[in-house]
């Protein structure tokens, strides 16, 4: 298993832009697949957006597509989760976690690391 904290989390405007951050620790997680996850009051933890430490392929959910980056910093072992033009509805608990692998998969439980979460609030 790996170790995943999350920070960056805070309220901005409608409109804005937040970074948040993930730093890996643990096994050698080169093999690894990092994603965001997200959780809104009363709604199920969904998806949002994922890559491969090796090559940096991404994906997203259509919901953050075009608004959200992921990226890596393999000398800081962090993962970047921009996030702009924020909505009311992206307001969530956002949560890092990791699998092993090369496929990319949008389950909750294809995941077996995850971090404590981050809150994200955007006001209208």
């Amino acid at each position: 298993q790996v170790q995943l904290v999350e920070s960056g989390g805070g309220l901005v405007q409608a409109g804005g832009s937040l970074r948040l951050s993930c730093v890996v620790s643990g096994r050698t997680f080169s093999s690894y697949i990092t994603g965001w996850f997200r959780q809104a009051p009363g709604k199920d933890r969904e998806f949002a957006a994922a890559i491969r430490w090796s090559g940096g392929s991404t994906y997203y959910a259509d919901s953050v597509k075009g608004r959200f980056t992921i990226s890596t910093d393999n000398a800081k072992n962090t993962v970047y989760l921009q996030m702009t033009s924020l909505k009311p509805e992206d307001t969530a608990v956002y949560y890092c976690a990791a699998r092993r692998g090369s496929n990319f998969d949008t389950r909750e439980t294809a995941y077996d690391s995850w971090g404590q979460g981050t809150q994200v609030t955007v006001s209208s």
